[in-house]
C-alpha cells in the first residue's frame, strides 16, 4: 500500500544514495571533487573576492553547483538519519 510514510522511506533512501558516493573513490575518478588541486606556488597566490560584498559570481558551472549541492545533502542527511533512527528505536515504524 501506497502510503505518505513509504514515499518519504522511499525519497530518504534515494538521498541518502546520493550522500553515500565517495568523494575520494568515485566521483574523483569523474572529476567531481570539491577540492582544489595542490599548487607549488599556493603561497605566493593571493586570490581575493572581486565581486564585493562576499557574494559569488554568477558564471559557475553546473559541475561546481552540482559538487556543493552533493555536500550539502551529505551534511542534511547525517542529521537526518539521526531523527529517523531515533523515530524507529522509539516508536519502532
Amino acid at each position: 500500500m501506497l502510503t505518505i510514510g513509504t514515499i518519504l522511506y522511499v525519497s530518504l533512501l534515494l538521498i541518502n544514495a546520493v550522500a553515500v558516493l565517495s568523494e575520494d573513490r568515485f566521483l574523483a575518478r569523474i572529476g567531481w571533487t570539491s577540492t582544489q588541486p595542490q599548487n607549488s606556488n599556493a603561497g605566493f597566490h593571493q586570490s581575493f573576492d572581486q565581486s564585493g560584498y562576499g557574494y559569488a559570481q554568477q558564471d559557475v558551472g553546473v559541475k561546481v553547483r552540482l559538487i556543493n549541492l552533493i555536500s550539502a545533502v551529505r551534511t542534511l542527511m547525517r542529521r537526518l538519519n539521526l531523527v529517523v533512527i531515533v523515530y524507529e528505536l522509539i516508536l519502532g515504524g
